[in-house]
């Protein structure tokens, strides 16, 4: 069985590799060492704020990933995790831009490159509209999970048992997040509540589409397999963890501006992030972790929750991205620890399902 250190060793050269450039950067740009230095410390905080931000995604990564093929899990982490690094963290910023200004994509790189000013208010400009899809997207996946009549183990007893005596209410999930998307429309100007509600009512239909595609494929599958071997789909898997990915880099691209408006150190520092992401979500599937750990599902959905529903406030107010990292953190923390406790109180169910 591999150890710890070698889950993470690829990430490890990874990030040597993206500071390397970081530094060959800062310097031939600047000439100046202190810059340069300066340049280095902003990708090292924006890969700190990456994992802060995502740790909850890979709980969920994991959770998908271990029910799927083998060839899809491997899909998912190599060609999937390209696009997470390259598409949502480089793409993804100059096609809003490219968008928003209505310029090409070269355009909007040169943009970036030369007029970082202007590049940051665009992509600002388009926080209204990143803020509803996303929001809706991850409060979706965050009450699917606690919507579920087959879900036996609780963590927070009484909330998540009371959720539970709904479950089985069509579409109530659906319901309370576009209640929680009309409040927040409300506090809106008039010049962003359409855009927002827009916005918003696609990240539903995402979701819902992402589902929808997932059963189609699992119900062929299932006419070509016997009773008992029906295994989860890998195409609707994918395609799910990619839209989750590019929720959760929402905040992250968005919040980098906060540290810095130059594309290039942003994807340096949200790529190394990323791909630490990776290195988690592999240890958590192959060691089993989330079977060990009978709370750290739910201490992950909870914080999804939370983050969806700070993304949709983030459309009025500003909220730090510390605060976010934090809540997720201290979420995650407590349902570790309070699966610690479980394990110790019942030794023998923790060893079965480590098992």
């Amino acid at each position: 069985m591999k150890t710890i250190r070698e889950y993470y060793t690829f990430s490890f050269v990874f990030t040597a590799i993206c500071f390397a450039l970081a530094a060959w950067y800062g310097w031939s740009s600047t000439g100046s060492l202190t810059a340069t230095l300066g340049i280095l410390w902003i990708v090292l905080v924006l890969s700190i704020l990456e994992v802060s931000l995502s740790f909850d995604n890979a709980v969920v990564n994991a959770t998908v990933l271990r029910d799927m093929d083998p060839v899809w899990q491997k899909r998912f982490l190599t060609i999937g995790i390209l696009i997470a690094v390259f598409g949502m963290r480089i793409v993804f910023p100059i096609a809003i831009v490219a968008i928003a200004a209505q310029v090409g994509p070269l355009e909007a790189i040169d943009l970036s490159l030369n007029n970082p000013a202007e590049y940051e208010r665009i992509v600002s400009d388009a926080h209204v509209g990143i803020a509803g899809f996303g929001g809706a997207f991850l409060a979706m996946v965050g009450l699917t999970f606690f919507f579920d009549n087959e879900k036996e183990v609780h963590w927070i007893r009484i909330v998540e048992q009371t959720i539970n005596k709904f479950s089985n209410v069509p579409a109530v999930e659906i319901g309370l997040v576009l209640l929680l998307v009309y409040f927040v429309s409300t506090l809106l100007p008039a010049a962003d509540d359409v855009t927002f509600l827009t916005a918003a009512i696609l990240g539903l239909v995402t979701f819902i589409a992402v589902h929808a595609i997932a059963a189609i494929i699992e119900e062929r599958e299932a006419r070509k397999k016997a009773v008992g071997e029906i295994v989860k789909s890998g195409l609707g898997g994918f395609l799910y963890l990619e839209v989750l990915d590019a929720s959760f880099s929402f905040d992250g691209v968005i919040g980098a501006f906060a540290l810095s408006n130059n594309m290039i150190i942003i994807a340096l520092g949200l790529s190394v992030g990323a791909m630490f992401v990776r290195s988690m979500t592999i240890h958590l599937v192959k060691t089993g972790t989330l079977a060990q750990y009978r709370y750290l599902e739910h201490g992950a959905f909870w914080a999804i929750i939370v983050l969806g529903m700070i993304m949709l406030l983030s459309a009025r107010y500003h909220i730090p991205e510390t605060v976010t990292g934090l809540l997720g953190a201290v979420l995650i923390g407590l349902s570790f620890l309070w699966s610690v406790r479980y394990n110790r109180r019942y030794p023998d169910e923790a060893t079965t399902s480590a098992d």
